[in-house]
């Protein structure tokens, strides 16, 4: 991997949610987990969780553009991005894809993000949506396994970093007035 692409996709989190960790990481593969409460509804959520668009960070996109990204939050269901062409054909990835699907309770996508599709690993990335007085908590864990050429430990808080960042958007987003 390049410097470039791991220095990418480190990012800078500076709303990154409180409560963010690796919580486990070996020589075959890491865990991570955030988790953060939103000021808004679980069926709100869960339905903002379907709109990537809106908040993952254009940073962390391959097209350079959150809006060129989808998500089908159904069994089987594509959390995908397009590649604008800049000339020819477009172009799109395959992030990961929707195994569990519960509205207002639960998501979970099995898939490389990034560039762990270039290694052999895949994850398991879940958001677990739970109410909380007048909002939710929301607890985002991502578990990948498999052989990463450099190890899955240095990579892991890396990865942490540019999730936790992802789940203070959804944040933002489902808190900000549209």
């Amino acid at each position: 991997m390049g410097i470039s692409r791991l220095l990418a996709w480190a990012g800078v989190a500076m709303a990154a949610p409180a409560h963010s960790a690796v919580t486990g990481a070996g020589e075959n593969g890491f865990a991570t987990q955030a988790s953060v409460e939103i000021a808004a509804g679980p069926e709100a959520v869960y339905a903002l969780l379907a709109l990537p668009g809106r908040w993952w960070n254009d940073a962390h996109t391959y097209s350079g553009d959150s809006a060129n990204m989808t998500l089908v939050p159904q069994a089987g269901g594509c959390f995908c991005e397009t590649i604008p062409a800049k000339s020819g054909t477009a172009g799109s990835i395959e992030h990961a894809r929707v195994v569990y699907a519960v509205p207002g309770k639960q998501l979970r996508l099995v898939g490389g993000l990034g560039p762990l599709q270039t290694e052999g690993v895949t994850g398991a990335l879940d958001f677990a949506i739970q109410p909380v007085g007048q909002g939710v908590k929301i607890t985002m864990t991502y578990v990948v396994g498999g052989y990463l050429r450099g190890g899955a430990a240095k990579m892991a808080p890396l990865v942490d970093q540019v999730l936790a960042e992802q789940l203070a958007g959804l944040k933002r987003a489902a808190e900000s007035p549209r």
